[in-house]
């Protein structure tokens, strides 16, 4: 579930972007409120008033998408990753030991010294 909402999120991120690109800045910018080739189809005032509206639909969407994101992240999702997951399902390998001690002399006394053995 928290993917499909971050793939919303981002697709109205990206769609906020071009809307906010589209409009007419106050120094002429990339907007297309000019009217420049339109014809009869939209006047720059109603061009204005679609592209403002469009922005400020997709900009709730986007604070709406934010919020469910912060709620999902802070209800404690599992922070481990594929690796971890991976790491569980391999058993370990261990090499035997060469002249290893039985299993109840398996822990050295505490007055002798641990032993390494030497190859020769």
């Amino acid at each position: 579930m928290e993917h499909v909402v971050l793939v919303i999120h981002l697709i109205v991120t990206l769609a906020m972007i071009v809307l906010i690109m589209l409009q007419r800045s106050e120094g002429g910018g990339l907007g297309i409120g000019s009217s420049g080739g339109m014809g009869n189809f939209a006047t720059a005032q109603t061009t204005g008033n679609v592209l403002t509206k469009l922005t400020t639909y997709a900009a709730m969407v986007f604070f709406v998408t934010s919020i469910i994101l912060a709620i999902m992240a802070a209800r404690g999702g599992t922070t481990s990753s594929i690796l971890d997951a991976a790491s569980k399902d391999v058993p370990a390998i261990t090499a035997p030991a060469e002249n290893a001690p039985a299993a109840a002399d398996a822990k050295p006394k505490e007055s002798e010294p641990p032993t390494v053995p030497i190859a020769k």
